[in-house]
């Protein structure tokens, strides 16, 4: 396994509050374009229960992971490595899905207004796109920020530890950072510790419709998932293609 298999697997990969909404829109034998699918967390859950899923990430090593899990459970999975910004797959889907806070990676409005293009471009007239949001309602962030409990997983003897450590706001609120450190204890207990950073635009539901509609899709509805003891909360936006089902 390889380094950034573990990380995302460590401290993405549990999480299943969403699957369930995912599998409302969805509805099996549906067809399903996944976006920044990860090592498969959505995925292979969807495809376990008949939806028909392509799956897109920019990540080699990532997409290369997800295309041999579902291999081995023998899903039929189509993978593609590539940039959700310049996707262009050819086909339409029934269900676009852009999972845990892939909208919120984009760096600032162009970069959004580039993924949600794309995004429609693959919804069929009638189709579903949803999008999740990180809700930091009722959470706290700087200085009074409270880490969980930290991600641990035992792999070949060796131990690895993911521990949130802070949720700096930056560019005068309009983004945070997440920051974590990563430790990694070989089976001799030689340790290696790394400092993560990821960067999300704060996003809200509100600004997400508006430049959906710029992009040619049209909000519909938003549903909430709530918060868990490792995870925040989230908003999903939901939206439809014009035009008549086919």
């Amino acid at each position: 396994m390889t380094g950034a298999e573990i990380w995302h697997d460590l401290e993405c990969g549990s999480y299943d509050a969403d699957l369930r909404l995912w599998e409302e829109l969805t509805g099996e034998h549906l067809s399903v374009l996944d976006l920044g699918s990860g090592t498969g967390r959505v995925s292979l859950h969807l495809s376990r229960r008949g939806r028909a899923v392509t799956s897109v990430d920019m990540d080699a090593v990532l997409a290369g992971v997800l295309e041999q899990r579902a291999a081995a459970q023998d899903l039929d999975i189509a993978v593609v490595c590539a940039d959700v910004r310049k996707l262009d797959i050819g086909r339409e889907f029934d269900v676009v899905l852009a999972p845990m806070q892939l909208v919120q990676l984009m760096r600032g409005a162009e970069e959004l207004e580039a993924l949600l293009k794309r995004a429609a471009r693959h919804v069929r007239p009638g189709g579903i796109f949803a999008a999740a949001l990180m809700d930091l309602e009722g959470e706290v962030v700087g200085d009074e920020y409270d880490p969980p409990t930290p991600d641990m997983r035992e792999i070949d003897s060796w131990v690895y530890s993911s521990q949130p450590v802070a949720i700096r706001p930056v560019q005068g609120g309009r983004a945070i950072v997440l920051d974590r450190v990563r430790t990694a204890v070989s089976p001799e207990g030689n340790q290696t510790t790394t400092l993560s950073c990821v960067r999300l635009d704060l996003v809200s539901p509100d600004l997400l419709e508006a430049e959906m509609r710029k992009a040619g899709l049209v909000p519909r509805e938003r549903r909430t998932i709530p918060p868990t003891d490792d995870h925040v909360g989230s908003v999903v936006v939901i939206g439809t293609a014009p035009g008549a089902p086919r």
